[in-house]
């Protein structure tokens, strides 16, 4: 027999009903205060942050300037005020780089499949220098490389001050541009070990190196950066790869037998191509473990410091200028992140981290760690970051101070002179030095 009580779900669809016509008549609308409440964001550092705000999708990349944040979407480019987090101007762009430093600084954008690039104020976005040639560009502190390929014919590569109107020097590169394009294409140098929750590219833009290497057509040009002017070229092996290293020229060369690699680093000096120094059986970890000793990979390090691993498994730091060790591992102690300057090692019991300090030759600082840490270092901050519980700290590389700290789990995306940039989806903070959480 029917039950001749109210029908919770009819009851509930007149609700709605009422509810849609109040809104749509302007009598009463619940509609924008409850999709405010559904969205609202988290705070990425509570009580730490001095801002935070909502952006326009997931970054590829945050670079701090004087003033501004420049954040690098997939098809498009913005800026925010470090003040309070405001969005001063948007571009339409596929990649973008930060050239300068400081007040000093330019925002270089482009498109995909499409030669040339604009140099654009970081305040304003107001465009300053307009190339239509180029198809590739390299960022950095103090300079602006772009590389030009006709269809037939050399390429050209030029050096400009970030805000000049002229290049510094313009060369010949024949042959190389077709696999060079967009913003900072890689070269073979060295690259940064990998930290969790901290971007690769915090640290913004470095100097622009003594020495870079252009690959293309097997070859790699080295370019003398102070002079404008190819030094040498080189032809590596299939069983070599080439990095250039601050002043030197590494050819790391691995020899597959007994099932494992065996390797052989030489240094050698532009332009006279001379070895200045040889180590046997060093591990550059420039390839998989395995017996084809293919070399996929830079060696990690700074830009004058390389890391390997000697013949008995133990983790060494070089300098790449005349080989000498830097600092050589117990069993079991692992470097989680290098510079020119200073080292951060982890001890074989995972419980503490080392600062060690290359102009010293020793331990300037030592702190505990926590449960899953990783580190990386910035020209401004060592930055370690935790995982039980999530924390984030920011420290002095020189003497260990804490700089800030949170209670998050946001990646740092960037490290600047006065605080750091976090992002967690789609929101963002700024976290300024000297300031902490509660602990």
């Amino acid at each position: 027999m029917a039950s001749g009580g109210p029908n919770f779900k009819s009851i509930a669809l007149v609700g709605l009903v009422a509810v849609i016509v109040l809104a749509t008549t302007g009598v009463w609308n619940p509609f924008p205060r409850l999709w405010s409440w559904i969205t609202r964001s988290d705070p990425i550092a509570e009580g730490v942050a001095s801002w935070q705000t909502a952006i326009g999708g997931s970054p590829q990349s945050v670079t701090l300037t004087g003033g501004a944040a420049i954040v690098e979407y997939r098809t498009s480019v913005e800026a925010y005020g470090l003040t309070a987090g405001v969005r001063l101007w948007k571009s339409d762009a596929d990649w973008a780089g930060v050239a300068g430093a400081g007040p000093d600084a330019v925002v270089v954008v482009g498109r995909l499949l499409t030669k040339g690039y604009e140099v654009l104020d970081p305040a304003t976005g107001a465009v300053r220098r307009k190339d239509t040639a180029a198809t590739a560009v390299w960022t950095y502190s103090d300079a602006i490389l772009d590389l030009r390929c006709p269809e037939t014919g050399e390429c050209e590569l030029s050096a400009w001050e970030p805000h000049g109107s002229k290049p510094m020097w313009t060369i010949s590169t024949p042959g190389i541009g077709f696999v060079l394009n967009a913003s900072n294409p890689d070269l073979p140098d060295t690259r940064p070990l990998a930290a969790e929750r901290v971007d690769a590219r915090a640290g913004g833009p470095t100097p622009l190196p003594d020495l870079i290497g252009l690959p293309g057509d097997g070859k790699v040009q080295i370019i003398d950066t102070a002079q404008g002017r190819v030094t040498q070229t080189r032809t590596p092996g299939r069983d070599q790869r080439v990095a250039v290293v601050g002043s030197r020229v590494l050819t790391v060369t691995g020899e597959g037998r007994d099932g494992t690699c065996y390797y052989d680093v030489i240094a050698h000096d532009p332009p006279s191509g001379r070895p200045v120094w040889e180590r046997d059986g060093l591990n550059l970890r420039t390839a998989d473990n395995g017996s084809d000793c293919k070399q996929e990979r830079d060696p990690a390090g700074g830009s004058d410091v390389v890391l390997g691993v000697d013949p008995t498994g133990r983790q060494e730091l070089i300098a790449a200028h005349d080989g000498r060790d830097l600092w050589r591992g117990q069993k079991g102690q692992s470097v989680l992140a290098v510079d020119n300057a200073h080292a951060l090692i982890r001890s074989a019991d995972k419980k503490t981290l080392s600062a060690r300090s290359f102009s010293r030759g020793s331990v300037v600082w030592v702190r505990d760690l926590g449960g899953e840490a990783a580190a990386a270092l910035t020209p401004y901050a060592a930055i370690v970051t935790e995982a039980k519980p999530a924390r984030v700290v920011a420290l002095s590389p020189a003497t260990g101070k804490v700089l800030t700290e949170a209670r998050t789990d946001a990646k740092v995306f960037a490290a600047g002179p006065e605080g750091l940039i976090l992002v967690s989806g789609r929101d963002m903070a700024y976290l300024p030095y000297d300031s902490a959480a509660a602990r």
